[in-house]
């Protein structure tokens, strides 16, 4: 997908569209609406951000307002407001392995090099096991814990016991399947694979600043930072902070194969195999790719998505980037599936 002729580059900044050039402008303005006028924060949460790329230009943009959290008070978003990522994050590690992967750094069908793993059948997991979830370790990823059950594995590694270290937390977990027999959704699985390219490029950059010089400063996402832990790790699976536009950036990217202002940043088969579907979520009907989602198993539209609505859509066809921050809770999030999938289908 090539950049349309006259339509600059969003390093710097979004050009400006406007709304009535895209095919269904009421549809999108209906859905807009209904995402952030109609919830009631009780009971289905809040829309923080929205932002419509169409063909190189921001087409439509709104903000909403933070609930207060038990962390602290909320307040209104605005263009300016850096919003979690929670598992959009995992797209961005995607992106991470691929420039190691260009470089024949890494190599998708060779065994993951996770030192702990050599002397046991986990040495068969190979690093593309990992990034399509299907690397067969025990591994629960539910986000709330059921009364007298064990702690989700998830909420152990990122609150818990393994929050100082969260790739040495997955490392440790046993072998449940066969690698590359089941697919199962995996925070701990994409800590490992982050921990993986910090060691590839230890020799030459720290993890800070690959992420910042290899993907957020040649994009111009100038307000996102990458969270690490105690133990140096970039918690890939859960924690980058941006705005809403500078998200929209790096969904660009992959809109573009990899392509940025001229420069080839990855290459246009990393790209490609990022949604090549290999498994589908039965409960919410979209497909799994590489680190990204197939948006409702629609061929060629990737997406990113994220704990309590957080969305980044991307689709070639409509030449379009939809992304969605929020705090919706979970029950109610079919709707917001719904509701973007009818701002997506409006722009063209």
């Amino acid at each position: 997908m090539t950049q349309p002729v006259g339509v600059p580059w969003p390093t710097h900044q979004w050009p400006d569209g406007d709304v009535s050039t895209v095919a269904n402008p009421a549809r999108l303005i209906t859905a807009s609406n209904q995402l952030f006028d109609e919830p009631s924060s009780d009971t289905h949460g809040a829309s923080l951000a929205l932002v419509v790329v169409h063909r190189g230009r921001v087409v439509h943009e709104r903000y909403g307002v933070q609930p207060d959290t038990p962390f602290g008070p909320g307040g209104p978003v605005d263009a300016d407001t850096t919003l979690i990522s929670w598992s959009m994050a995992k797209s961005i590690t995607h992106a991470l392995v691929g420039f190691l992967v260009d470089e024949q750094r890494l190599d998708p069908s060779a065994p993951a090099p996770v030192a702990e793993w050599s002397n046991d059948d986990r040495r068969n997991i190979t690093l593309g096991n990992l990034l399509q979830m299907r690397d067969g370790l025990d591994f629960v990823e539910e986000y709330v814990a059921g009364e007298n059950a064990p702690v989700p594995h998830v909420i152990d590694m990122l609150f818990g016991s393994g929050a100082d270290d969260v790739a040495s937390f997955a490392k440790s977990r046993p072998v449940k399947h066969e690698p590359g027999s089941v697919w199962n959704y995996s925070s701990g699985t994409t800590n490992i694979v982050s921990s993986i390219v910090a060691q590839t490029i230890a020799t030459t950059h720290d993890i800070t600043s690959f992420v910042e010089q290899r993907l957020f400063a040649p994009i111009g996402m100038t307000s996102a930072t990458a969270r690490l832990d105690a133990a140096g790790t970039f918690i890939g699976s859960s924690y980058v902070y941006a705005t809403a536009r500078d998200f929209a950036k790096f969904g660009y990217l992959y809109l573009r194969d990899g392509e940025w202002d001229g420069a080839r940043l990855l290459s246009r088969e990393w790209v490609a195999g990022a949604k090549r579907q290999h498994a589908a979520d039965p409960e919410t009907n979209h497909g799994y790719g590489s680190h990204w989602w197939i948006w409702k198993s629609m061929s060629g539209v990737s997406a990113a998505l994220g704990y309590e609505g957080q969305r980044m859509i991307v689709d070639p066809r409509r030449d379009t980037v939809v992304v969605h921050l929020g705090k919706w809770v979970h029950d109610t999030q079919p709707l917001l599936d719904r509701l973007l999938t009818d701002v997506l289908e409006a722009t063209a």
